[in-house]
């Protein structure tokens, strides 16, 4: 009979075999640690390029063609040639492009087709520093504490880091978390290098144990002969599978309900705020990483609900993907209030401005992450109609009057004029262009006439009749012109004294 199998180039791996590769990861880890920690980068990074390349051939020497490990090795050294030139940006990202690709061609002859390297290379490099994790604790046997690792990786993981942004946003979350006391470990602890020992052997690992995933291939087999036994299952198979991504949602939903709770309290029902702190101190911390872990909460839903993936259909994880992103919604909802609050105290900017669009734009996007699951929706669909989106809101940007609006609201809610925010700034006022020249009237006539102002003011009136030239005209110019006009005649003379 015939039968279609996609597999992937693993075999049972021996604890000793491993152990070796795992030993020469720490080598290389250490080497890292003598070339890069506390040190300027330059020649140390293509001598580390070069370690790394010689102690993959050595332990992936069974699988190397000639010829293609040849070639490979004449992209390398091309690749190395701008980092000892000068290593920059550009000159360390071709290093790195031609360290990955030798690779490749050197131990994956499977890959003929520029879409199949293509594709070949993008999970190498996405997913291949993860591997480390799963593969390591396989050197001490131990295949239950592995699969555990491997379902609880991807959860403890970005579940450190929204409590982390949690606590970058919210002063309370960030007390709670201080309460930990973490200083009496890390005092006998270097975590920054543990932290870079710990990168460098994930980013090593992929290149000393090589996997690649085969492209389908067709066999032929008789229907009364020996079947062989199955392969082990994978672990990394679970490292975004329904058990891991379950997992997940349980963890952030319960995450992010404690933020949701403590903003519920705190931002919407004005409850008293803990000792030495104010509104505007929670509202200011939290408008901005709260967005940040909402673009990654969405990152995070659109890879584990990809279509056709196998969390997709579940009739478990969608209602939680649901819940979810509703919760990131209403985070949104409450970083706009934060910064309203925050503006309402200390004025209106254009970074403020962009700040409130960005959000809405943020909050549209999760609407339609929604949409996109719920309507069976390809991620096709899902950029054509935020960029439809983006394209509506630029266009209405285009044709708002931010100047004079960003000058009314903070004349307007300045304490000058009664309001809860702080004193004009006239200064500010002043970088805004003639489209002020209304609103900064109204400071110099609030403040009895100032005359060094009124002088910059009649600077600012004179680049408004420059900006009527037919070569420079705009309607918007031309109304702000009519409206001075209009003023002159009303008051003739000169600008109001003290």
């Amino acid at each position: 009979m015939t039968s279609l199998a996609s597999t992937t180039d693993i075999q049972p791996i021996r604890p000793s075999a491993l152990s070796a590769k795992l030993a020469m990861a720490l080598l290389l880890a250490a080497l890292a640690d003598w070339l890069f920690y506390g040190q300027r980068i330059g020649l140390s990074l293509t001598l580390f390029a070069i370690a790394t390349a010689c102690a993959s051939a050595l332990f992936n020497h069974a699988a190397l063609d000639l010829r293609r490990a040849a070639i490979g090795g004449a992209i390398l050294t091309l690749g190395v040639v701008p980092a000892v030139e000068e290593l920059n940006t550009l000159s360390f990202l071709i290093l790195i492009a031609s360290l990955t690709i030798a690779l490749l061609l050197a131990t994956n002859p499977d890959a003929t087709e520029l879409t199949d390297r293509a594709r070949a290379l993008r999970n190498f490099l996405l997913l291949g520093p993860f591997r480390f994790f799963l593969d390591a604790p396989q050197v001490f046997n131990l295949s239950a504490f592995t699969c555990g690792i491997a379902l609880w990786l991807m959860p403890a993981v970005l579940g450190t880091v929204f409590i982390a942004l949690f606590a970058a946003a919210n002063p309370v979350i960030e007390q709670w978390v201080s309460l930990l006391n973490p200083k009496a470990i890390l005092e006998h602890v270097n975590i920054s290098r543990v932290l870079f020992w710990t990168s460098m052997l994930a980013l090593v690992w992929p290149f000393i144990h090589v996997r690649w995933r085969r492209k389908t291939i067709v066999t032929t087999t008789m229907a009364d002969g020996p079947v062989p036994p199955p392969l082990p299952p994978m672990v990394s198979a679970e490292f975004l599978g329904p058990s891991t991504i379950l997992r997940s949602l349980i963890l952030f939903n319960l995450l992010f309900a404690a933020q949701s709770i403590l903003d519920g309290i705190y931002l919407w029902g004005h409850v008293t705020l803990p000792d030495n702190m104010t509104y505007a101190t929670y509202a200011h911390r939290g408008a901005y990483p709260l967005i940040a872990t909402a673009l990654l909460a969405a990152a995070f839903v659109l890879v584990a609900m990809r279509p056709g993936g196998p969390a997709e259909k579940s009739k478990v994880i969608r209602p939680l993907v649901y819940l979810w992103v509703g919760q990131n919604v209403l985070l949104v909802a409450s970083s706009i209030l934060r910064l309203d609050l925050y503006v309402g105290i200390y004025m209106l900017t254009y970074w403020r401005i962009a700040a409130f669009i960005w959000m809405g734009l943020v909050a549209l996007g999760l609407i339609l992450i929604v949409a996109r699951i719920a309507l069976s929706r390809s991620n096709r669909w899902l950029v054509c109609v935020n960029l439809i989106a983006l394209t509506i809101v630029l266009y209405g940007a285009s044709l708002v009057n931010f100047d004079a609006f960003i000058a009314d609201y903070n004349l307007m809610h300045s304490s000058e004029m009664g309001g809860n925010g702080v004193k004009i700034d006239a200064n500010y006022l002043l970088t805004l262009g003639p489209q002020a020249l209304p609103a900064i009237d109204k400071v110099i006539a609030l403040r009895g006439g100032d005359s060094c102002l009124a002088g910059r003011r009649d600077r600012l009136v004179e680049s408004q009749r420059q900006d009527l030239a037919w070569r420079s005209w705009g309607f918007r110019s031309w109304r702000l012109q009519r409206w001075l006009d209009a003023q002159a005649k009303i008051q003739p003379g000169d600008q109001p004294a003290g």
